[in-house]
């Protein structure tokens, strides 16, 4: 019997090595082509995804990146995240590359884990269905189409201080935020503004966000597990919402421009196909997470660092006043009104240079190609990091200083400034966010100074920048709304 279990410990023992033997030979083999860039590829599977995440969780996610130029003295190293291997791009001259050849040499890439949450997201990623969102989305999102929603911005926003910030000695900035940037996504992409509908799919999407950077453990109670239910949870809910519009709209209850989903229901593309719904719903899924979690964040952290200083909030305050004394009781903002609004605007920049909600992005490489004398196989991944330039003091001298005047005249040079990244793959709801960050900005300094009641709250990177505690504050009324 003795014998018989040490045989089994010694077959079960062989296998183990093995396997290994296998997966560090695979793993090896995949990086086994001669001068591509310097780095190094860690452990199977894990590679260096522990400390690519880690430094992000410590509040420095700049430091993996920094770390490593410092080391290999080369703008691209090569390492291995999130299981497969990767080129990591850093400065302008490779986000230029990356930006002006994307679909050529390479596309957009998400990991394994991100289609599971969004099974359809493998169409809703592929390259015809990109180019056809791409040609749809700027009809509607462009300035000029943005423009009518000036006032209906303002109008949530003012309902929203109302019922949330006012009459309140304190409050948590970070889910105010986003049930902020929540409200008015729902409102202006698909005309959602009943309270209780709006707040049944709030929980939901927070589950999303939480479960797309978790780890992809598909067993109950995980977060990516709770993630994958969530995701088919408000897929029905907005295929539903995708049914319910297509039969208002061809019985005349509906207007044909009043928002996105009208918008994607009736522009069919060059052959004249028409999205169907499920791909529809899909899109607005996405389009609903895109257009509050990167805004809510850079709302947080406008308000802590107008908080921390208080020349930067002076300068705010004076411009946001000159304008809210110029409008009629009642009057809501208009296009002028936020062209008046460059010192606001060149805050905003800086608070998302500081805090970028966009971190970087993968791409994946669809041909072999040679840049900087390295050479990238086709099939690896590509990361570029707006990191590698907002906080880098060749580009921007004193990084970690807030300075708005960064941004006045031509501004920063070209390709260094980044937080909505860049080329065909460039956030198309850019000037979407400009809007919505500005009219946030004028409802808040108007109302209230304030205060940080956690003076060294950690801000952790997970993926995007969030204040540990959500940023509470301690708030002070200005007598103008008394007046």
């Amino acid at each position: 019997m003795a014998d018989f279990l040490i045989s089994l410990l010694i077959l079960f023992l062989s296998l183990i090595s093995l396997t290994l033997f296998v997966l560090f030979y695979k793993h090896k083999s995949l990086f086994s082509y001669p001068n591509t860039p310097p780095g190094a590829i860690g452990l199977p599977i894990i590679g260096e995804s522990l400390e690519f995440l880690s430094t992000g969780w410590k509040g420095e996610p700049e430091k993996f990146i920094f770390d490593r130029l410092n080391k290999y003295k080369s703008d691209i190293f090569k390492t291995s995240i999130v299981g497969v291997p990767a080129a990591i791009f850093c400065g302008p001259a490779c986000n230029k590359f990356l930006f002006s050849n994307e679909n050529k040499l390479v596309t957009s890439w998400w990991p394994d884990s991100v289609n599971k949450i969004f099974p359809a997201s493998t169409e809703i990623n592929s390259k015809e269905s990109a180019i056809r969102l791409k040609k749809l989305l700027p009809r509607f999102l462009k300035p000029e189409a943005l423009q009518r929603y000036i006032g209906v911005m303002d109008e949530l926003a003012q309902r929203h201080f109302a019922s949330s910030w006012e009459n309140r000695e304190q409050v948590l900035v970070f889910p105010l935020a986003k049930s902020f940037t929540f409200s008015l996504a729902c409102r202006l992409f698909v005309s959602l503004e009943d309270r209780i509908h709006v707040e049944r799919l709030s929980e939901p999407f927070q589950s999303i966000a939480a479960g797309i950077i978790s780890m992809p453990i598909d067993l109950p109670g995980t977060p990516f597990n709770r993630a994958i239910k969530a995701s088919n949870f408000v897929r029905k809910e907005l295929l539903s919402i995708v049914r319910q519009r297509k039969s208002d709209l061809a019985e005349g209850k509906a207007s044909p421009t009043q928002d996105i989903l009208s918008h994607m229901l009736l522009t069919c593309d060059e052959i004249g196909q028409y999205m169907n719904e499920s791909a529809i719903a899909d899109n607005i899924l996405g389009l609903l997470i895109g257009g509050h979690d990167t805004t809510s964040a850079a709302c947080t952290f406008i308000v802590k660092y107008l908080a921390e200083l208080p020349q930067i909030y002076d300068g705010v305050y004076r411009e946001q006043m000159e304008i809210a004394k110029a409008k009629a009781a009642g009057e809501l903002l208009k296009w002028e009104d936020i062209q008046k609004m460059k010192y606001s605007w060149n805050v905003g920049c800086e608070v998302l240079r500081l805090a970028s909600p966009l971190q970087g992005a993968f791409r994946e490489a669809i041909n072999h190609f040679v840049f900087n004398g390295f050479y990238i196989p086709k099939g690896w991944k590509v990361y570029w990091s707006s990191n590698s330039t907002h906080k880098n003091h060749a580009y921007f001298p004193e990084p970690y200083k807030f300075d708005p005047s960064r941004f006045e005249g031509n501004g920063p040079a070209p390709y260094t400034f980044v937080p909505f990244g860049g080329g065909p793959r460039m956030c198309p709801g850019k000037e979407y966010a400009k809007l919505e960050i500005l009219v946030f900005m004028h409802n808040l300094v108007k109302r209230f100074k304030w205060t940080k009641l956690l003076d060294k709250e950690k801000i952790i990177v997970d993926p995007l920048p969030i204040p540990e505690k959500g940023l509470p504050v301690r708030l002070f009324p200005h007598k103008y709304l008394s007046l």
